[in-house]
């Protein structure tokens, strides 16, 4: 293991979560989470003995609505290792390349940085007391490292992820979104989804797109005819 992976590793051990959002993750539709991160800044060794810091970041995490994917399609997302895509071979082997599986996208929308001049507790214990006051029950409030913040954000969103997963299952399966259509071999949810796509394609959308989703699913020759009549119309 490297230094990076060794301060990583230190920085998700170190890193607190002091109040957690109340509402899950929406199974439908986006998620918006405000967050404070609150960090001893890593200059700390540079300030006099009686003078005490801490750096607060403010933001917004936001998730997507949770997808529906394949093994198959995710081997094919850009962005991960060849031990990554072994692994999802494996799965595609394993389980199928029309296995269901959930697929969370996130960005971060920071919104600013102060320096206080109060130790890292204090000033947790104030935004704390702020949001309890505002009956504020969906931000969440961090204890992170400085230079390392944004793991520690990462730390926070695996977490909420992790404890919102089996609700999120759960709603898709009662939808019947998770059940494999058998002419396609697919998820219900997926089919639904390249229908809409082809709907939106006759009304105008980039059929590019519509391309690349099927080759990343590995089904474009299934609705090759049907893609190629949407040029033959025109």
């Amino acid at each position: 293991m490297n230094q990076e992976e060794q301060d990583i590793l230190a920085a998700i051990k170190l890193t607190k979560i002091l109040k957690t959002p109340k509402q899950h993750l929406a199974t439908f539709g986006v998620t918006r989470t405000n967050y404070y991160l609150i960090t001893q800044p890593s200059y700390d060794d540079l300030l006099q003995e009686q003078q005490e810091e801490s750096v607060i970041r403010e933001g917004t995490v936001v998730s997507e609505r949770p997808l529906v994917v394949t093994p198959r399609y995710m081997a094919n997302l850009d962005g991960f290792s060849s031990d990554a895509r072994k692994y999802f071979e494996n799965l595609v082997q394993t389980l199928g390349p029309g296995a269901p599986g959930i697929l969370y996208q996130y960005r971060n929308e920071p919104a600013g940085l102060d320096i206080v001049s109060e130790n890292v507790e204090a000033i947790s214990q104030k935004i704390l007391a702020d949001l309890k006051g505002k009956g504020d029950t969906q931000s969440v409030v961090i204890q992170g490292v400085d230079h390392l913040w944004d793991v520690s954000l990462l730390q926070f969103i695996y977490q909420f992820t992790a404890n919102s997963l089996k609700g999120n299952i759960s709603e898709m399966g009662n939808m019947g979104l998770l059940n494999i259509e058998n002419s396609v071999g697919l998820p219900t949810a997926i089919v639904r989804e390249i229908e809409e796509m082809f709907q939106r394609v006759r009304q105008g959308d980039d059929p590019s797109k519509l391309k690349e989703k099927l080759d990343r699913l590995g089904v474009f020759d299934l609705y090759e005819d049907r893609f190629l009549s949407l040029f033959l119309k025109k």
